[in-house]
């Protein structure tokens, strides 16, 4: 019983603070420190009275020791009166207009995974095992406040001793709304296996309710038994079915690619723990730090081990992941050898399947073996995928791990709904300020990805509890989303997809006044119409200038052209007036004459675009003639170059614009291997932006510059610009928060259209 001099606090709480043990923490400080009073979520975040003769040292030990996946962004506090409670408890939640957010999954922890082996736990060999600090938020809940009956994990009752440890305030366990084990959680599922011997149990016979562990051992050993032999595994996880098969077996990967139409893009691939990833890639602290983060996303790092070739063909680097849920670290203790390519399910380039029947349905021609479970996924999730540029992470996909932890931005705004563009598609909803961007969706080249599109927004909008003032979309008059913005009936602010590149990195820089940079990418609708893609703008106010851009190659075939580079190597040819040379540079090509006189002709399409400048490098030097995905012809060219160097007057710059002219020049010289060729066009090219970017900073009195664009993704380009700009006293501004590519247009539409004054 507190003591009638005793202080009585109130204290609202806002950020990452549901579904992270934040009121079990809460309850075991006022343990600590003697204290009465409440703690409960409810819409706005945590709400908690304290009363007692120590309520200052609770106040500092709550800022001090928040959870491991708790994020405090404000805690407001005030003194009121004094109520004389007894004791301290957990209330029920209240619902309301929702301000805080859900926080996204997070790998297993380190006490969950003793818990996974430890044959005296209830939870020994369990694949759903799971704590406050651990396990999957987003992928599972379905609307706020967070409480088990507003989740998948709804349909399973606690059994006796979970509801136990879910009621004891000392317990790891204490409100961990996914708690569950052998015999009353979720169980794995045979779905579909074409091994006979699995076929007995019948499709979809989930695994008995035993404590032991045996059934789900049996079983996974028969997946390890089916990866060993050569087989293919869809497997189901947090956020949607993985396809697995042993990265060391070209016949399996390569049959891997056969079965699911993957020609070429490169796989990531899965390994036990930190030294076996060491061994295969090369990793600095920034490197192991990121792998080895809470939201492991699949990290690029240069191979050391050689995989099989069909792993990453071509490619100097390779993505690496660690295992993130329980039931991958069971396949590992299998079988510690392991390395797994672990590629999205999703055929066709549909979305990631999460769905047992349409697994089933629709993985049974790629799949030997398929296993699900019965624990939904209320949102698919696919993995993240990050890399360390300029000493620092930068996402190239963002989703598991990291979705929907908001961006925070520099002042509140108008709720916006933003759409993206066409490729690598997201979303973002504003809500005062903080920007959430989605989950990775990807093109929305068919019915089922625009279905999830569609999805996506209402999840989002519904889950936020947000209804926005405006929409904003691409500038494109024909996408998919933009016809998705005019059926909305909200005020439409089309943005163009450059100034959106640029504004995205101002957003999560929290620049509201004007921005200069660079967008550099491979295709974006210009304001004339126009393929814009080597841009230089300057952002402000929710308005955009185009001051310059690269001087621009023909466009034979127009999106054909981005398909196949050796037009590309033809357009450059025409812009030297060397059109005779094509049939010894593209011999095998029986187009190449008439392409050649398409891009001699005066009325025929441009592109301004780097990554098209990229593929006609990739094509003059034979490094890349059709590409199988987007960016190969870049990546492949990037991983030829072993150390950039500049081609002296390789370039010119005039009235703002970038003319790379003698570099393909140069590039035509004969002797000139691919490798050299490589390393003359980055280093050209960096010193040519850098030149460019200075010229433009300087005649406006300004000292940072934005670079954004997919060819941002371009290690050796972003950070020898970083640097050589570094030297002329310019501070260059990259993605960090959102991807560099199309996955932070969202982000950049909703920057400007909360700018924009209507």
């Amino acid at each position: 019983m507190p003591s009638s001099e005793a202080t009585r606090l109130r204290l609202r709480v806002t950020g990452a603070v549901q579904g992270v043990g934040f009121r079990p923490f809460v309850h075991s400080l006022a343990d600590r420190y003697a204290l009465a009073g409440f703690v409960r979520n409810d819409s706005h975040g945590v709400l908690m009275e304290v009363e007692g003769a120590r309520v200052d040292d609770f106040v500092a030990a709550l800022r001090r020791e928040p959870p491991p996946l708790a994020r405090i962004d404000t805690l407001e506090c005030e003194t009121i009166t004094p109520l004389r409670d007894a004791k301290f408890s957990i209330e029920p939640s209240r619902d309301g207009k929702t301000q805080t957010c859900i926080t996204p999954d997070a790998a297993i922890c380190d006490d969950c995974l003793n818990d996974l082996f430890d044959p005296k736990s209830r939870f020994y060999l369990y694949p759903f095992v799971n704590c406050t600090h651990c396990g999957p938020r987003y992928t599972l809940t379905r609307r706020l406040p967070y409480d088990r009956a507003q989740t998948s994990m709804a349909p399973f009752a606690m059994c006796d001793d979970c509801a136990r440890d879910y009621a004891d305030p000392t317990n790891r366990r204490f409100h961990a709304q996914p708690i569950a084990c052998p015999k009353c959680g979720p169980q794995l599922a045979y779905l579909g296996p074409r091994d006979a011997s699995l076929k007995a149990r019948g499709p979809g016979a989930a695994m008995d309710r035993e404590p032991s562990g045996s059934h789900h051992a049996a079983l996974i050993r028969q997946i390890v038994t089916t990866l060993q032999s050569g087989g293919i595994v869809a497997l189901k996880g947090i956020g949607g079915f993985h396809l697995l098969c042993d990265a060391r077996d070209e016949t399996a990967v390569a049959e891997l690619r056969r079965r699911k139409g993957r020609d070429a893009k490169p796989f990531a691939v899965m390994l036990a723990d930190v030294a076996a990833a060491t061994r295969a890639g090369l990793f600095g602290e920034d490197e192991l730090r990121l792998l080895q983060s809470r939201a492991r996303p699949i990290v690029i790092v240069e191979k050391r081990e050689e995989f099989v070739p069909s792993v990453a063909p071509g490619l100097s680097r390779i993505g690496l992941i660690l295992p993130y849920a329980p039931l991958h670290h069971l396949l590992f203790h299998a079988a510690a050898d392991l390395a797994l390519v672990a590629t999205s399910a999703n055929p066709s380039g549909e979305p990631l399947i999460v769905d047992d029947e349409e697994a089933r349905e629709k993985l049974a021609s790629i799949a030997d073996l398929i296993v699900g479970h019965d624990r939904a996924i209320v949102a698919r999730a696919d993995d993240s995928i990050a890399t360390i540029i300029a000493g620092a992470p930068a996402l190239l996909r963002r989703a598991r791990g990291f979705v929907p932890e908001p961006i925070a931005l520099a002042n509140d705004g108008p709720d916006i709904l933003a759409l993206g563009a066409h490729l690598k598609s997201t979303i973002t909803v504003t809500r005062g300020r903080e920007a959430f961007v989605s989950t990775h969706i990807g093109s929305l080249d068919d019915r089922a990805t625009i279905d999830f599109y569609r999805e996506t927004i209402a999840r989002m909008l519904d889950i936020l509890d947000v209804k926005p003032e405006r929409v904003a979309c691409d500038l494109h008059p024909d996408l998919a989303s933009t016809r998705y913005a005019e059926e909305t009936g909200l005020p439409v602010i089309r943005v163009q997809h450059h100034a959106a590149h640029i504004a995205a990195i101002a957003a999560e820089h929290k620049i509201e006044g004007p921005i200069l940079g660079a967008a550099l990418d491979g295709y974006g609708y210009g304001d004339d119409g126009g393929a814009w893609g080597g841009e230089l703008m300057l952002v402000d106010e929710g308005h955009w200038r185009r001051l310059g851009h690269i001087a621009p190659l023909p466009l034979p075939g127009g999106d054909r052209a981005a398909r196949e580079p050796w037009r590309m190597g033809v357009a450059a040819l025409a812009a030297q007036d060397r059109c005779g040379d094509v049939f010894d540079r593209f011999p095998g090509m029986e187009l190449a004459g008439k392409v050649a006189m398409l891009a001699s002709a005066p009325n025929v399409a441009r592109t301004t675009s780097l990554g098209r400048m990229f593929d006609a490098a990739a094509a003059l030097l034979g490094v890349r003639l059709v590409q199988q995905y987007e960016g190969q012809a870049a990546m492949e060219l990037e991983a030829l170059c072993q150390s950039p160097r500049a081609l002296a007057n390789g370039y010119s710059i005039e009235n703002d614009i970038l003319d790379l002219t003698k570099l393909f020049a140069a590039l035509l010289k004969p002797g000139l291997s691919a490798s050299q060729g490589a390393e003359l066009f980055h280093g050209t090219l960096i010193e040519a932006l850098a030149q460019w970017l200075r010229a433009a900073a300087q005649a406006r009195g300004q000292t940072r510059v934005a670079l954004g664009g997919g060819c941002m993704m371009n290690k050796i380009l972003a950070e020898g610009l970083v640097s050589r700009l570094r030297d002329f006293g310019i501070e260059a501004l990259l993605a960090r928060a959102a991807p560099t590519n199309d996955g932070g247009l969202s982000l950049g539409q909703a920057h400007i259209a909360r700018m924009r004054k209507v």
